[in-house]
């Protein structure tokens, strides 16, 4: 049974997920990918009786860091963001591909990351793994001994992230996928940014853009 205890809130016009996770019972959470709905991300953290240690960034279009500015502030905690995808964070509108879509306040990175760090934060231990391919600068958040990846726009339940967005390349995300694969037990839980939880056995076995890697 999985020592984590993790809400997907899924927030914003796009439906994109947002997690906040913690060891369970512990008193430090931290939030990935707080997209949009700040206030609703804040009373979940509320709701737990938990301060936020830290908000990790997988990549930056927008629909992941929108709330950012204003989660960042009401917490005080740091925000850890993909170093070459760090400028966007830091101009999020000018990044916007359309019309309709915020507006969000942009950001200054309090720590960057290029994959292959280990993160010590809220008690738990995170290997961020470098996984570009939907943008640039991805990276995966997989939280050691317990069988978890929080995996962004790479991988989903069914499909794997668009590559046609600015910096997207589709045989650079595959191999990306293929390193989560390799690198990690079949019993693994997908966190997903988008669509629901999965795992990479399933993935495996079912997911038609996998088949492609001749695993």
């Amino acid at each position: 049974m999985s020592g984590l205890d993790v809400e997907m809130l899924t927030v914003g016009p796009v439906s994109e997920n947002c997690f906040v996770l913690r060891q369970a019972g512990a008193e430090q959470v931290l939030i990935v990918d707080p997209g949009e709905e700040p206030d609703r991300i804040l009373a979940a953290v509320e709701e737990m009786g938990a301060k936020v240690e830290a908000i990790l960034i997988t990549h930056c279009h927008f629909d992941h860091i929108g709330a950012v500015e204003p989660v960042a502030k009401a917490t005080g905690a740091p925000v850890y963001c993909p170093e070459i995808e760090a400028p966007v964070l830091a101009n999020i509108m000018a990044f916007v591909p359309w019309d309709g879509f915020g507006p969000f306040e942009s950001y200054e990175a309090d720590e960057t990351l290029k994959g292959g760090e280990v993160l010590e934060l809220a008690g738990l231990t995170l290997d961020v793994v470098f996984t570009p391919g939907h943008s640039p600068g991805h990276v995966t958040y997989s939280v050691r001994d317990e069988s978890a990846i929080f995996s962004g726009d790479v991988l989903f339940q069914g499909s794997v992230g668009r590559v046609d967005l600015p910096g997207g390349d589709g045989p650079t995300l595959l191999q990306s996928i293929h390193t989560l694969v390799e690198s990690h037990l079949p019993e693994t839980t997908v966190y997903p940014g988008h669509m629901g939880t999965t795992t990479l056995a399933a993935e495996r076995a079912t997911n038609p853009f996998l088949s492609e890697l001749a695993l």
